[in-house]
């Protein structure tokens, strides 16, 4: 009876008006960061490809593509993993922030010294772009600073990022521009986006100080840093294939072809791209009421997931349809006749973003079910796909090889692989029903 009451108490915390306020004011505030970041960002980034011409923007675009490569190693999968363990555990909350810290810290130092030394080794003749992906990689360690976030995604409190991180956008914007009125080399753009991260940090330790909180306070502890590892490993080789097949197809154009031609891939990725902060804005503001959830009924647990599944697979219809129509107009509107080429890129890329929608609306899914070593499995198909894709059709279709590559792969990885085994086959058969809904 007692176990009854307790059910229904919690239930009734759920769904409470205060948590739903909540839930929906944090997800304004990332909707309103990302809204931001696609406007001002769009229209400053256009403004920069524009300056810099197809050939340098390309040489841009593949640093930054090699640099990714790396980046799960600054984050080592954790991110997800320690707003759940906070919920469950808040009262080891400084612990657990403390140790976060510094496992990023020591990720961000490893990956900086693989990018640079892999990219000597690849580009050994072309110092502008070792100068380029030394200083992109550096942003890895700045971002250890991101654990301050992870907290306040814990407490569905994300305003506190959004403000610290929109102002060192906004500032960074505002130099882009001038350096495109100096006139200044590619080299000062790859400086701004360094800059951009660093000040963001300091607006983070800030928020968190006004706060009433001290990061100075956090402790370390090594067998909460071995558990954290332990459950985060299938997530950072999950990471690493991600970034695979998600950016493999603007580096093998950069070998295979040339920067020109990712210069006008990455024109149409970065039209595409831009809508995928709306899945990661909406899950990271759902999920910790899915964890919740779960403790408490499993028709509610799934309810929520198919809720989540369903709104995001409708977003992404909403967005790819028109997209894909209007896709040569928008191109040449946006970055003028020299990117032409891109807009058939675009219209094939664009449909990439139902499989991604859908890959972030299960992801709450395999993290509170125990299952993220799957998660690597089945982004693993989707790399291995991407690259033997990228092979077979980057020679004869160039960017429009890679962006079918692409599609094909993500749909794979975040949709079909999970019917291949009977632990993830209960998520694919609630994917399907959220695309035959449509």
């Amino acid at each position: 009876m007692l176990r009854r009451l307790d059910i229904k108490k919690k239930l009734s915390l759920l769904k409470s008006s205060d948590r739903l306020r909540g839930i929906i004011a944090n997800t304004g505030w990332l909707f309103a960061d990302r809204i931001l970041r696609m406007g001002v960002g769009l229209f400053v980034g256009v403004w920069v490809a524009r300056y810099l011409g197809v050939e340098q923007f390309g040489v841009f675009n593949y640093a930054t593509a090699f640099v990714a490569l790396f980046s799960t190693l600054s984050t080592l999968g954790l991110d997800a993993i320690v707003v759940r363990s906070i919920v469950r555990e808040p009262e080891k909350r400084l612990q657990i922030l403390g140790t976060t810290f510094w496992l990023k810290l020591i990720g961000g130092i490893a990956a900086l010294v693989l990018a640079v030394s892999s990219i000597i080794l690849l580009r050994h003749d072309d110092q502008l772009t070792i100068s380029l992906v030394a200083i992109l990689a550096s942003v890895g360690i700045f971002q250890t600073f991101d654990t301050i976030d992870i907290w306040f995604q814990s407490q569905v409190q994300s305003k506190y990022t959004v403000i610290a991180k929109n102002t060192a956008f906004v500032i960074t914007a505002l130099i882009k521009v001038i350096l495109i009125s100096i006139h200044a080399p590619l080299i000062a753009f790859a400086w701004t986006a360094l800059g951009e991260v660093g000040l963001g940090a300091i607006g983070l330790i800030i928020s968190y100080r006004v706060r009433g909180y001290s990061p100075w306070l956090w402790p370390w502890s090594l067998p909460l840093a071995k558990t954290l590892l332990k459950e985060s490993w299938p997530l950072i080789l999950s990471g690493v294939t991600i970034m695979i097949y998600m950016r493999i197809d603007q580096i093998m154009l950069g070998q295979m072809v040339g920067d020109k031609a990712v210069g006008l891939y990455s024109a149409a990725t970065r039209i595409s791209e831009v809508w995928y902060f709306i899945p990661v804005a909406i899950a990271s503001s759902v999920s910790p009421a899915i964890y919740a959830a779960k403790e408490v009924s499993e028709a509610l647990y799934y309810q929520r997931i198919k809720q989540l599944i369903r709104m995001l697979v409708l977003i992404s219809l909403v967005i790819s349809v028109p997209m894909s129509l209007m896709s040569g107009k928008l191109i040449t509107i946006l970055f003028g006749n020299g990117y032409a080429e891109a807009g058939k890129i675009l219209a094939i890329h664009i449909w990439a973003s139902l499989f991604v929608f859908m890959g972030v609306a299960t992801s709450p899914w395999f993290i509170a079910e125990g299952l993220t070593e799957f998660s690597f499995h089945r982004t693993l198909i989707g790399a291995v796909v991407n690259v033997v894709l990228n092979f077979l059709l980057i020679p004869s279709y160039g960017g429009i090889g890679a962006a079918i590559a692409t599609v094909i792969a993500y749909a794979i990885a975040a949709f079909l692989a999970n019917g291949l085994n009977l632990k993830t086959r209960k998520i694919f058969i609630i994917q399907l029903k959220s695309l035959l809904l449509f």
